[in-house]
């Protein structure tokens, strides 16, 4: 990644550029993460990117392109299907999950030629495939399978509960028969996601092989050579202070030897393992920047009001998937003054709300009006996954770093 101090200093330039607030994201920290991940996993996965996790036009448009060419994407609506088409992705590199896909949906899909239809039940297989018959076509799809249990240590745990997702691993040996046997649909292969925001890299390598031992035994049971399958990531990143980064090489080398007993199999022999990423990708290669327009003592504490809070930022005001708020890492684009005196600051939004705080007792030399904050692990789940209309504030900008030929950084609004 970008050293912090010249990333500071391109923030800096960001917010004198645009202003505030602003979303920020480093290109060249994408296509580093995306080339780690291939080194770390000796190129066995394919890399799939969840669109959910930021879905800027232009971001997807570079996504696509040679340099960064990842392989696949991962959508979750109709709205997300004509993005996808609309940044140049082909059809072919698209799969469609989420347990509420509307007809109108799946018929959108099928008409462009979708790579595949990720079912989440019976039921919607058998929607999809009198869709498909209608359309004149065979749908190829996969199955999503919802296991029965998912290690410690993941931010959000979607196994061994009642679900929407997918089919209960506990039912599923039937659930596949049921699918085989719809004409309309290919069955290429199987989709597992269970768990998300893990740093904790014995329980990835845990969790993946609890992925591969599920494939394996549905394929055998059905004896079936998958054309695909998928695993769900749940790789994280860090938000707060004590955060440890993920050592991606220790995933990697405690997962290697089960990739390599599975694909040794023969019905495994010309299968794709993909890898479906949204956070670890883009994640850390993107910042929040707000700014300070009023500040005022009450009660011991410096309240700090800026221009931008919970309405273009819903997790870093502890509220996307938090039980008990805790302050993200916050940091100074604009440096303080060398006679500021550190204080306790309450930093909030400019919302209506007490729930809209950024941060809270946090010790600091003291902010002033007209100083940018910074907030970094923002370029997944922002923008997009926030009250924007809520008071009716104008959206953030959005802005594309990129280095150039002569080794400087360009700047580009990218905004929708």
């Amino acid at each position: 990644m970008i050293p912090f101090e010249q990333r500071r200093e391109i923030l800096e330039r960001v917010s004198q550029t645009f202003g505030t607030p602003s979303y920020v994201y480093f290109l060249d920290d994408i296509r580093e993460r995306a080339a780690e991940l291939r080194t770390a996993f000796a190129h066995r996965f394919r890399l799939s990117y969840a669109v959910k996790a930021n879905p800027n036009l232009k971001l997807l448009e570079r996504l696509r392109a040679p340099d960064l060419n990842i392989d696949a994407f991962d959508i979750s609506s109709g709205g997300e299907l004509r993005r996808a088409l609309a940044a140049g992705c082909s059809p072919s590199q698209l799969s469609f999950t989420g347990p509420g896909k509307r007809d109108a949906e799946l018929s959108a899909a099928v008409d462009a030629g979708i790579g595949e239809v990720v079912v989440e039940s019976v039921a919607e297989a058998c929607r999809l495939a009198s869709i498909a018959k209608a359309a004149g076509r065979i749908q190829r799809v996969l199955i999503r399978l919802a296991p029965k249990r998912v290690p410690k240590g993941f931010g959000l745990n979607l196994a061994g509960k009642p679900t929407q997702f997918g089919i209960d691993e506990e039912e599923c040996l039937a659930a596949i028969l049921e699918v085989k046997q719809l004409d309309d649909l290919e069955l290429a292969g199987f989709h597992i996601y269970s768990g998300t925001q893990c740093l904790d890299e014995g329980a990835i390598v845990e969790n993946w092989a609890l992925y591969a031992a599920l494939f394996q035994e549905v394929c055998v049971a059905h004896d079936l050579r998958p054309r695909k399958l998928v695993f769900g990531a749940g790789l994280g990143i860090p938000y707060y202070d004590h955060d440890a980064p993920l050592k991606l090489l220790d995933v990697a080398s405690g997962i290697q030897p089960i990739l390599e007993t599975l694909t040794a199999q023969s019905r495994f022999g010309e299968t794709e393992l993909h890898l479906e990423l949204g956070r670890y990708l883009v994640g850390e290669a993107g910042d929040y920047l707000t700014s300070v327009v009023h500040k005022k003592p009450s009660r011991g504490t410096l309240m700090v009001v800026c221009d931008g809070g919970m309405n273009h930022h819903l997790a870093a005001a502890g509220h996307f998937g938090q039980v008990i708020p805790r302050n993200f890492r916050l940091f100074r684009v604009t440096k303080p003054s060398p006679l500021a005196v550190e204080t306790a600051h309450q930093i909030c939004g400019p919302l209506c709300t007490t729930i809209d705080t950024l941060g809270r007792n946090l010790r600091m030399p003291e902010l002033e009006v007209g100083d940018v904050i910074g907030i970094p692990s923002s370029g997944a789940y922002g923008l997009t996954a926030s009250p924007t209309a809520f008071i009716g504030h104008d959206p953030p900008r959005e802005v594309l770093v990129t280095r150039n030929a002569l080794g400087d950084f360009d700047l580009e609004e990218i905004s929708a």
